[in-house]
């Protein structure tokens, strides 16, 4: 069956991370980045949203879940995002999740965990 892959590049939110004391005092700024992989099993149809896996919702999901609670670890956090996805949407067939910590170290872009999952 033929696949669709939604893409969601370099979402930008600040979250509460972080396993070291001063990162329990506030928020942290996060870099998530992923991709879904849906089957196509009817036509789009340009003038219906529902025809389609609607992205607005992917990108909700990933938003609430990351800034819903203090998560200790980018692992831990990764992986409840993942599932979290893989419950609210039955058309996603696989996804690729990376979530990135931008200020963790001075002197690399980012630091971060991907997770790949099919199902």
């Amino acid at each position: 069956m033929p696949t669709r892959r939604i893409i969601l590049s370099g979402l930008a939110l600040d979250a509460r991370i972080g396993i070291l004391e001063h990162e329990r005092r506030a928020t942290q700024p996060l870099h998530v980045d992923a991709e879904f992989d849906v089957d196509i099993k009817r036509s789009v149809d340009d003038h219906d949203i529902h025809s389609v896996l609607d992205y607005r919702r992917l990108r909700e999901a990933i938003v609430e879940e990351c800034t819903q609670a203090h998560v200790n670890l980018i692992e831990t956090l990764s992986e409840q995002v993942a599932a979290r996805l893989l419950a609210d949407f039955q058309e996603i067939r696989s996804l690729r999740l990376r979530i990135s910590k931008p200020m963790a170290f001075s002197d690399c872009a980012a630091v971060g965990v991907e997770i790949q999952i099919t199902r």
